[in-house]
């Protein structure tokens, strides 16, 4: 397939923005469970103040904002007509593109709401003198709620995105077993390079920067398992594609066209073999190898961990992009085999 920039846009930049949700939304979650009000003295008298929840960064929350509605943006410049844009939500039951734009949006309540309450509820907080138990429980148990509608909404809408490429049975290089846990995967990933480029709570850094080494060794992993998968795959014919291969050799009477049409210009792009595997050394470098090497040099060196991150995540990004254009360079549609491609 031809791969266009406004889609390879859309799936890394909403990719990492959503993983980034998802974090977030799960260390609000599972807050409540780990840690609750405790009494600091004050000016005033005594206050209580809100424990910090794990991952938690307004400046990541409001930066996956953006990376989530720059994506989506994109993903609009690809259609013919976006204007009508709207009409696909209405085929939820039997679409996955359907149902990814109706996921992305409902991300987007809770997403607001967690973003407003960031720059509300502390401002509130600070005109009480003395705030209640009962309303320090009540903002508590309020953000796990919108954390958990903001993982679950996060991961579903990523499922969506991987499963309309997984649907595709013609094109059998989306239709296979790992680009499912691969969209998953590295959209935590993505999200695990965003976070430490914002100061966090200082026990949280250990943990994501031990948890960025091992998603990154694990995405090189699974995204080698499925190079490996799409190369043992025979070679498309047009007996394969019509069924009648086990009547004997297929071939078309003559060329199909005299000249390029839209099929042979969007379906049948052809990369090289040779640079197919220059162009994966570059990811597995660049997107998993050198981010997890400064992950580590952070945690054994912490007053580098701003630079190392900042590197991490534009070498980790870049790299990315490089991966989902082999995406979708190296997918092949059956139709090519009419065209003798």
């Amino acid at each position: 397939m031809r791969p266009t920039f406004s889609i390879i846009c859309f799936t890394v930049l909403s990719g990492i923005g959503y993983g980034a949700w998802f974090l977030i939304g799960l260390g609000l979650a599972i807050g409540r469970v780990f840690c609750g009000p405790r009494s600091a003295p004050n000016a005033t008298g005594v206050s209580l103040v809100l424990c910090h929840p794990p991952f938690w960064s307004p400046g990541a929350l409001e930066l996956a904002f953006l990376l989530v509605g720059i994506g989506l943006l994109c993903s609009l410049g690809h259609l013919g007509k976006p204007r009508r844009a709207w009409r696909a939500l209405s085929q939820w039951r039997s679409s996955w593109l359907s149902r990814e734009g109706v996921a992305a949006l409902a991300t987007f309540v809770p997403a607001t709401l967690l973003l407003a309450a960031a720059i509300v509820v502390p401002m509130i907080i600070a005109g009480i003198p003395a705030p209640s138990e009962q309303f320090s429980n009540w903002v508590l148990l309020s953000e796990s709620a919108l954390g958990l509608l903001l993982a679950a909404g996060s991961l579903l809408t990523v499922f969506c995105t991987a499963n309309i490429y997984a649907s595709l049975k013609p094109i059998r290089a989306w239709h296979d077993r790992h680009v499912v846990p691969a969209y998953l995967l590295l959209a935590l990933y993505g999200g695990g390079l965003l976070l430490p480029i914002f100061p966090m709570w200082k026990g949280d850094q250990p943990i994501l920067l031990t948890g960025l080494i091992a998603l990154s060794l694990a995405a090189a992993w699974l995204k080698h398992r499925y190079w490996r998968s799409i190369d043992a795959q025979p070679a498309v014919s047009a007996g394969r594609a019509t069924g009648l291969d086990a009547l004997g050799r297929v071939r078309s009477f003559e060329q199909p066209h005299t000249e390029e049409n839209y099929l042979t210009h969007e379906m049948g792009f052809v990369l090289a073999r040779k640079h197919a595997r220059k162009l994966r050394s570059v990811v597995l470098v660049a997107a998993f190898l050198l981010p997890a090497l400064l992950a580590a040099l952070a945690l054994g060196l912490p007053a580098t961990r701003m630079p190392a991150a900042w590197l991490a995540f534009a070498s980790g990004v870049a790299g990315l992009f490089v991966e989902r254009w082999l995406f979708f360079a190296e997918a092949k549609h059956a139709v090519m085999a009419y065209y003798q491609r």
